[in-house]
Order: C-alpha cells, then structure tokens, then sequence
C-alpha cells in the first residue's frame, strides 16, 4: 500500500494523508479528475504528476509545466524509495511517499539499485528560472560565492532595515531527508548593537520566540553570537504580508478581513493568557503574513512584545495603528486589541487609518461612521475596538472574536 502524506514546507509536520491500498496508478494534480487533487496550488500543473507501479517498484512520471523534485533533485522519470520527498515546483506542495509494511521488503530491495534521477554530475547551473534558489538540475544553491554565518549559508538577502539584515538561510549539514531547510537568519547591524536598548529589544525577540509554540507564530531555532554581532534564527513563511497585499489589490473583502482577524484574535489570546500575559506592542499589517501554503496568518516581530507586570516605560508606537496609551508608556492586553481594530480599517478601506482619525468632543478618535460601506455589525465594532480609552475596549480578544464572528 501507498501512502502519500503532504507536508508542511519547513517542518515536514504532516497536514493531510491519502492511503492507496490496491491502486496501480496514482494522479496528482490540479484536474477534478486527479486521485489527488491540489486545489488553490498555483504552482501545480492541471495534470502534474503520475505514480504507477511496474515490476513490484514504483515509479514518477512528471509532466509539470514548473517541474518536479524528489530529495532536491530536479526529475522528469525516476524510481521511488520508501520515504522519498516529492515535491511539485519549486516552494510547492511537499510529499512524504511511503510504502507500508507488507511492502518494504520489495522496496528494500531496491535500495541498492541506482535511482534514475535527471542530475547533471558536473552542474553549469544553466536554464534555471530566474527566482530559483537551489539549481533545478543538481539541487545546489545559486549563490555568486560561498558565504556562511556560523552554520548556515547565506542564499539572500531578504531585506534591510534600521535594526539590521534578514537573509534567507540553510544549514546544509542538518537536511530533512534530502530536503533543504530553508531558515530566516536576522542579524543586529554594529550600529544597533552598541544602543542597548536596542540590544534589549533584539535579545528580547530571541527570548520570547524560544519559549511560544503556537501555530500562527514562526518556531524559533537558533540564537548566537559571531564576532560581535548577534543572530537570530527563525522559521520562514512564505507569503505577502497584509500591508503588501493590499496596497498591491486594493480594499480586501470585509468577509475576507475579518476572517483573517479572527485568526489574528486566536493568536492574542494565546499571548494574553500566558503568565505573565505578553503584550505584542505591534499589531499592524506590515507585521501579519498570509502564508501561502494554508492562508494561516502569522504574526511576525516579537521585539516589542513587553510582559506585563514589568517596566513599561518605552514608548513603542506607530502612528495609525498603535492606541494612545502605548505613547505614554503603559500598554495593556487591550492595546493589541486596538491595533486589530485599526489594521481591519486598513484592509477594508486600502487607506491609512489615520485618513480616519479626527478631533471630536474634546479628544482624537477614529470616525468610524466616515468609513464607507462598512456593514452595521462592523461599525459597531470597529467603534468599540478603536476607543481612546482600554477601558471602554473590547476587554479580551475573545470578546472581539466572538464579536467579529457576528460580522460574517
């Protein structure tokens, strides 16, 4: 019997699993007519990929317009072996293939046998796309030269900012079964470095991350120091984070939005339960993330994030998105619920909340009745969300998912 179990991208956590027990032929693909059917996997070919068995081994065939890989490799025809990983294109949906018990002995008889694998030994790298990572002939990564951080090879740069660098990463010693682990490796600049605030806020991020597990939060994995600087190694999500997917396709569907909110709510409610609750100081599109694997959102930069109970004299604020306590120095578990209300005004408008913000009845508040189209049940409790003052918040972020769940 087959087992094909798909898998998440950087954990290999099994997602899903499909049991073939008598099937000589097996189908994957985008088409209805698939024995599985990948739907929403823009990668993935109509008819991408067919499995048949032939001499009691199974064997790949692949027709996929953006290819197929099985441990790294870039394949058209190639023999199985228990365990391999299969991959359709390139960031695509992963497979873990397995054969079950009564069939391993068969399998392990191959074993020894040469896997028909398109590798070219002596690689040019040539023909490769152009937003290719590893080399789709060899499996190697694409890089001008070798240049490493402690263990881990730098493949990028993902971005720069005032605190640092962020570059894409793998550790090409500790691979999953023949797949490369793909990692985000934050590095604190020398400039920042020597501010200790500065310090404290990165420390504080590697901290904080080592001790959450939670779905919608990015698994920490390393934390060192290297000739003075310091770095940070995290999980890499793949996807547009709000504020990018937005700006990029305009005003975002209230249904849509508030659906992704009440993710963000599940996640604060953990973080706000916590003992000491956390209080994450920087809810705002830029730092939520739309995976592209599940549509999961995940709440990224824990920097800010302060415990209650301890000093909460830095002021930690963006304009728009931040309530008012947090410029004075005192936020609250009801502050992160205000940053929900204010993103959800981002994403269902496409405009800056602060294009909504106004002087009325002695004090700065949103005006939410200006906001067009809004459904009623949205208003309220947007107007509630956003208030001036924690007290006349929604008090938990259970309260606003409950609340936002009579939105839909």
């Amino acid at each position: 019997m087959v087992i094909l179990t798909l898998l998440e991208s950087q954990t290999n956590q099994p997602l899903n699993s499909w049991h073939f027990p008598e099937q000589s032929t097996i189908r994957i693909g985008r088409a209805q007519d698939n024995d599985i059917v990948l739907k929403g996997y823009f990668q993935v070919s109509r008819q991408h990929l067919e499995l048949s068995v032939k001499n009691h081994q199974w064997h790949l065939s692949s027709s996929g317009t953006n290819g197929t890989f099985v441990n790294n490799a870039f394949v058209k025809r190639v023999t199985l072996q228990d365990q391999d990983l299969i991959q359709l294109a390139e960031n695509g949906p992963l497979f873990r293939f397995e054969l079950q018990e009564a069939e391993t002995e068969i399998s392990q008889a191959a074993v020894n046998s040469p896997v028909t694998v398109s590798v070219i030994q002596s690689c040019t790298h040539e023909n490769n796309p152009p937003e290719s990572i590893f080399c789709i002939h060899c499996g190697q990564p694409l890089v001008d030269e070798e240049r490493f951080i402690g263990p881990y090879q730098i493949l990028r740069i993902l971005g720069k900012g005032g605190m640092g660098t962020t570059y894409l990463v793998w550790n090409k010693n500790k691979t999953i079964k023949g797949a490369p682990f793909l990692l985000v490796l934050k590095e604190m600049n020398a400039n920042m470095a020597r501010i200790p605030k500065a310090r404290e806020l990165f420390e504080r991020e590697a901290r904080v991350l080592k001790s959450l597990t939670h779905p919608n939060i990015p698994k920490y994995y390393d934390f060192f120091v290297e000739d003075n600087h310091k770095y940070l190694v995290m999980e890499l999500i793949h996807g547009p984070n709000l504020e990018q997917f937005t700006n990029s396709r305009g005003s975002i569907d209230q249904k849509r939005a508030v659906e992704w909110m009440l993710q963000v709510c599940q996640t604060l409610s953990y973080l706000h339960s916590l003992k000491p609750s956390l209080v994450h100081r920087d809810i705002k599109p830029a730092n939520l993330i739309l995976r592209n694997l599940d549509s999961r959102i995940m709440l990224l930069d824990f920097g800010a994030v302060k415990e209650l109970g301890t000093s909460l004299s830095t002021r930690i604020g963006v304009e728009g998105y931040s309530a008012p306590e947090q410029y004075r120095g005192k936020p609250c578990t009801q502050s992160d619920i205000y940053g929900v209300g204010t993103t959800l005004i981002f994403l269902v408008t496409g405009k800056t909340p602060m294009q909504y913000y106004a002087y009325d009845s002695n004090r700065y508040e949103f005006d939410i009745a200006k906001i067009p189209d809004l459904s009623s049940r949205l208003r309220k409790v947007l107007k509630k969300t956003c208030q001036p003052e924690p007290r006349d918040r929604y008090q938990t972020a259970e309260e606003l998912l409950i609340a936002l769940e009579g939105c839909i």
